[in-house]
């Protein structure tokens, strides 16, 4: 048996790469001869067939492929990526423990330049001081995406990207707040995090809205749900806080993530786009990043990788590898969250009156097992 990996060849040029796909007995060839090698395969026996998902491939393959000959399924590989195995759950834990650490540098350094330095402190300076952090952790090789380091009305632009000279750099002082979406690519893991800071005296308006996006971060953490329950069920709980107040957020909350790999991974999902029925299952791991933007003023995400875990008791909540009992309601396997991203969260932001008992104790048991692990 053989594999055929069609790929600039440039990506696996280095010896031990080279190596390891020829031990593999792994064929590369450039990536433009595909369309061809799939018309000959067609060609040789009109019984043949060909696996694609046609939802995720270009059209130049899948125009070629008869509708008789062709069997339009998922990736078997997908699901193997998405639900971690024990030693790559394992590698993401410890990921996100280095990367809490790296925040927390980064965190006393911005604190002290604009408090106690009193200056000004520029989007790609935010930019490059945090990724010098990160690559003093062990096994660091790169960010896992661009840092979006949006300051004040920047802060309201999703994907925003700060660059030396654009008409649109800011500068974070002690009036205005500023939103930190970035991650980290390990050897054994990636990160993804948002936080949303605010180093002066917020406004009432602010408070209330950071406050009602946690709610939002808190409500999808702490849910439990029955097996075989697509993502975008859950997204309800991340905007009830919000749509209270007749206000809504524009953008998905929560995508997968992969284990050394791409930062944003299929197949699951959540998100308010129903058409995605992929469940959620043992194993995966998502972002959770309800937010709120004012669109000229601010934005506020705040985000955590969470990992799907069994419920069975203590070992679920404290993030552990679940025990092998399962415990079942009407012959039902129930699923939960347990906490990757161990980093901070403003506490001053935060308005204590609209927050429940509940979930003021999830605060503090949060930033507990962070101080613990980190």
């Amino acid at each position: 048996d053989e594999v055929t990996l069609y790929c600039n060849e440039e990506k696996v040029k280095p010896d031990d790469v080279a190596a390891h796909l020829q031990s593999a007995n792994v064929i590369v060839k450039p990536y433009d001869n595909v369309v061809l090698d799939v018309q000959s395969h067609l060609a040789s026996n009109t019984r043949n067939k060909v696996w694609l998902d046609n939802s995720r491939s270009n059209y130049a393959v899948s125009r070629v492929i008869p509708e008789a000959n062709l069997v339009d399924a998922q990736n078997a590989i997908t699901p193997m990526k998405a639900c971690k195995n024990t030693a790559e759950m394992e590698g993401m834990r410890q990921a996100h423990i280095v990367d809490g650490a790296a925040m927390a540098h980064f965190m006393a350094w911005l604190e002290h330049a604009i408090i106690v330095e009193g200056r000004s402190v520029s989007e790609v300076e935010i930019d490059l001081v945090l990724t010098g952090y990160r690559a003093q952790q062990p096994g660091f090789k790169e960010v896992s995406f661009p840092t979006i380091a949006g300051v004040g009305a920047n802060g309201a632009i999703v994907h925003y990207r700060a660059a030396e000279g654009s008409d649109l750099l800011k500068y974070l002082d002690r009036n205005q707040p500023v939103l930190i979406d970035s991650g980290g690519q390990y050897e054994y893991g990636t990160t993804d995090v948002t936080r949303t800071w605010h180093l002066g005296e917020a406004t009432d308006t602010f408070k209330e809205m950071y406050t009602r996006v946690l709610k939002g971060n808190i409500g999808v953490d702490t849910m439990i749900f029955p097996e075989n329950t697509p993502g975008f069920v859950l997204d309800v709980f991340a905007r009830k806080s919000i749509w209270e107040i007749r206000k809504d957020y524009g953008h998905g909350t929560g995508h997968g993530v992969g284990a050394a790999l791409n930062v944003h991974e299929g197949p699951h999902g959540i998100s308010p786009r129903w058409t995605n029925k992929e469940t959620l299952k043992k194993g995966m791991v998502t972002s959770n990043e309800p937010g709120f933007y004012d669109d000229g003023n601010f934005g506020i995400r705040i985000e955590n990788l969470l990992e799907i875990v069994e419920v069975d008791g203590d070992a679920a909540a404290n993030g552990e590898e679940p025990a092998n009992k399962k415990q079942k309601v009407e012959s039902k396997k129930f699923l939960k969250f347990a906490k990757l991203t161990m980093i901070p969260i403003q506490k001053n932001l935060i308005n204590i009156d609209i927050m429940t008992d509940a979930e003021l104790d999830w605060l503090d048991a949060y930033h507990e097992e962070g101080f613990k692990k980190v």
